[in-house]
């Protein structure tokens, strides 16, 4: 009888080890909460369970045991590391303590063993309610707010005064399962995620990478980069401290995730996790770089086996760039297709679709969706992610009651969400003082924006912004030539949607206004 493995989550970050397992003459069985998870019909079997449900995981795996020869049980990219090593643990299958798993799911309980182990990690302080009144904290501002027991940065976000700290712990309580949110010390610097697997104590870094974080005050990761363009003792003082607290915690056979900085005291741990990351990198960027399958040698630890294949065939760059919409009901989404098949795109990730409800990112979950790139260097994996981003068109339904809040919203600077484009006053100024409308229809000209430099959240200028515009709604729009289908000219109206809300905004206010 062949061996089974259960997989905890049939999402897509756990898409890879179904596949791979089954690749690998396993048979696979699929757990997850979610009846239509995406990627559940890729495993033999799959079971609806609810993964915080570790006793019922336990009984899925019993059953296993007895009947299907269960050989081990693994998670990639979800917040149930710690349910794995439960039933892993209770049925005497390989994996780590527990406690371990506890220790590396719950942001509380990783800060007291990295502070037990004298190992670089924020101070903290724990609150279970929102405060009355500001708590006395041992750092300054400003802070980071998170849930401690959360991932994909869900209720995460900086508070930069006192002001700013009551609404933000709100937000983390919200998204926090036990009710309890951590204040850390805020860590400046350039920050980077790790893969390792760890067989028999034995550590073997398995992809190291560049975060691109923006959107303040929330962290959204915009992409990655592998593997990272920082080289240096930086850097290799950097996997120390990442070994070393993978060892505090206990991570002593199976995956380690790391989210790491770079800060003028040195290295410091954001998060480690004890299984394979989320955010496309286990299972697409690294192996795109690399040639190494990491979800294979983490299977093979799983089930008892020591991981083989771990050294890089190739020297490639692989990039990931997510795609974002402001607030709204999706209309139609162009250029998908189109995306996947560029040069050095390797696939394309939607997660919204017509009707779908969007808005402005305030976590890693809320992105519209996500392009990888590979390529022999970084210059073309990049420009290739960037580019095929950028091509992807999402048309929002008009009128709807968000967008229009979006687009009226203030766009002070620090405001969030923040204006497509951050013009400077002088700019400002010339927008206001422009007539909303005049004479034949076309585009009251505005040379010193499009001239300015400025780019749009994702790189777009304001003239690839126009084209945009042109090629969602099928208008000319030439400067100062008329349409034939608008009936004055498009003025303060048309720029101010379309520098508060980019390309998306510009639509929006033509579909509203004339085009339906």
């Amino acid at each position: 009888m062949r061996k089974t493995l259960l997989i905890l989550g049939a999402g897509i970050m756990q898409g890879p080890a179904i596949r791979i397992a089954g690749e690998m003459g396993l048979a696979t069985v699929a757990a997850d909460g979610d009846p239509r998870a995406p990627c559940a019909a890729l495993a033999d079997r799959f079971e609806q369970i609810d993964l915080k449900d570790k006793e019922g995981i336990e009984t899925l795996a019993r059953s296993l045991r007895s009947k299907e020869n269960l050989a081990g049980i693994m998670t990639a990219g979800t917040d149930f590391s710690a349910t794995a090593a439960w039933a892993a643990g209770r049925l005497g299958l390989p994996g780590i303590p527990y406690e371990a798993a506890l220790d590396a799911s719950d942001k509380e309980r990783m800060r007291r063993r990295f502070a037990l182990a004298s190992l670089p990690s924020p101070g903290f302080v724990i609150l279970t309610k929102t405060p009355e009144i500001e708590p006395a904290l041992p750092f300054p501002y400003p802070v980071v707010v998170k849930p401690v027991d959360n991932m994909g940065a869900r209720g995460c976000r900086a508070a930069r005064g006192p002001e700013e700290l009551g609404a933000a712990v709100k937000d983390a309580l919200a998204f926090s399962r036990s009710a309890r949110v951590i204040v850390e010390e805020y860590m400046e610097g350039p920050e980077f995620s790790v893969d390792a697997l760890v067989y028999k104590g034995k550590m073997t870094i398995c992809g190291l990478a560049d975060r691109h974080i923006f959107f303040p005050p929330y962290f959204i990761e915009m992409g990655h980069t592998m593997p990272t363009a920082c080289t240096g003792p930086g850097i290799a003082g950097l996997l120390q401290v990442f070994e070393a607290g993978a060892r505090a915690l206990g991570i002593t056979n199976g995956a380690a995730k790391g989210d790491m900085k770079l800060t003028a005291k040195g290295p410091m741990i954001g998060e480690i996790a004890a299984r394979l990351s989320g955010g496309y990198m286990s299972g697409w960027t690294y192996p795109c770089a690399s040639g190494v399958i990491l979800t294979k040698g983490a299977i093979q630890i799983a089930i008892g086996e020591a991981p083989s294949s771990l050294a890089p065939t190739r020297r490639w760059t692989s990039a990931e760039r997510a795609f974002i919409s402001i607030p709204g009901a999706v209309r139609t989404i162009r250029g998908l297709a189109a995306a996947e098949s560029a040069a050095y795109v390797k696939q394309v990730f939607s997660r919204a679709a017509k009707g779908s409800a969007v808005s402005f990112p305030e976590n890693n979950v809320a992105k519209c969706g996500n392009v990888i790139s590979a390529a022999p260097t970084r210059e073309q994996a990049v420009q290739a992610a960037e580019q095929a981003a950028r091509s992807i068109l999402i048309r929002l339904e008009a009128p709807n009651t968000d967008t229009r809040a979006f687009l009226d919203g203030p766009a002070a600077p620090g405001a969030f969400p923040p204006p497509a484009f951050p013009i400077p006053p002088e700019l400002e100024a010339l927008l206001a003082a422009m007539p909303d409308s005049e004479g034949a229809a076309g585009i009251i000209p505005f040379p010193a924006f499009m001239d300015s430099g400025l780019t749009d959240y994702m790189g777009r200028s304001p003239g690839e912004t126009l084209d945009a515009v042109r090629e969602l709604t099928g208008l000319p729009l030439p400067l100062g030539e008329g349409s034939g289908v608008l009936p004055s000219a498009l003025g303060r109206g048309f720029w101010a949607a379309l520098i508060r809300g980019g390309y998306q905004g510009a639509v929006y206010y033509l579909d509203d206004r004339f085009l339906g």
